[in-house]
């Protein structure tokens, strides 16, 4: 017993060794990480809280009134553009999982906003609502002999084409996510409720949305996260303009800094953090079920 105690305590001692080998490797495969972490991430954050840390940056910010209509936009961009992009992708996902030829064909197509990038496609539709030689125009004034009308040169027509666009860009992720939750319930639960002859509301109602309404809430709540910090729709294809009066949170900040006001633009990103960290914090409480 002695020997064997013995002959088992170098091997012990090794595996010992072998692990503190593997932590050490281990924690400096993470250093790489956390440098790059607080170069790009937490330097940056920091010294936009440092730059807005004067009260005399807020006051300035308050008193400007685009700065208030910024809020509003950005409010009825969440309210619109969130709610109708997951009930449109809730209902596109139960169309997309047809096993129809045609039907796969059309989500090759259905992909291909979320696909290619965000700057040639806005600007694409930018150049198409041009009053003088977009397409839309064109084509309006070849139809009826009339001239169009300027589409963003009106704030709300303006607006709706930026939360358009957001839509439109972002919508087959959604769909895709959705898609996944609904191949995920069970096929016998589907036939079981057909031969209890339940119709597809019903099937709908007691089988998919009880199935899909912890991701949907989820989804719902990372694309308020996402949307809040979306910069492209809006200035790619309004600038924040007519008269800065689509600006949205996320853009404001740009104005600011053309005004060389730099203090003012951080503090515009600062305020926005009210509606960022309820939402994360929402998040993060959801995942840790």
């Amino acid at each position: 017993m002695t020997q064997v105690a013995t002959a088992s305590m170098p091997a012990a001692a090794r595996s010992a060794r072998a692990l503190s080998q593997y932590e050490l490797w281990g924690r400096l495969l993470v250093v790489p990480y956390l440098l790059v972490f607080a170069v790009f991430v937490l330097y940056p954050v920091i010294y936009g809280l440092w730059l807005a840390r004067h009260p005399a940056s807020y006051t300035k910010l308050f008193d400007d009134p685009i700065f208030f209509r910024s809020a509003v936009n950005t409010l009825v961009f969440l309210f619109v553009a969130i709610n109708v992009k997951m009930m449109v992708a809730l209902v596109l996902s139960g169309f997309f999982i047809r096993t129809r030829w045609w039907i796969k064909a059309l989500s090759v197509l259905f992909i291909l906003p979320w696909a290619v990038p965000s700057i040639p496609t806005i600007l694409s539709v930018r150049f198409m609502l041009n009053p003088e030689w977009g397409v839309i125009n064109s084509l309006i004034f070849r139809m009826t002999g009339l001239d169009g009308p300027n589409w963003l040169n009106d704030p709300t027509l303006a607006l709706s084409f930026s939360m358009l666009m957001h839509i439109w860009k972002s919508l087959p992720f959604w769909t895709l996510i959705l898609i996944a939750g609904r191949l995920a319930i069970p096929g016998e639960q589907y036939e079981a409720a057909s031969v209890d002859g339940a119709s597809n509301w019903q099937k709908f109602r007691f089988i998919t949305w009880p199935a899909m309404r912890n991701l949907y809430v989820t989804s719902t709540i990372l694309s308020a996260i996402w949307t809040l910090g979306d910069f492209n729709s809006v200035y790619l294809l309004t600038g924040g303009g007519p008269a800065d009066l689509t600006h949205v949170l996320a853009t404001l900040g740009i104005r600011y800094l053309r005004l060389d006001q730099v203090d003012v633009a951080m503090a515009s990103i600062v305020v926005a953090l009210p509606l960022v960290l309820p939402l994360v914090y929402f998040m993060m409480k959801r995942l840790s079920k």
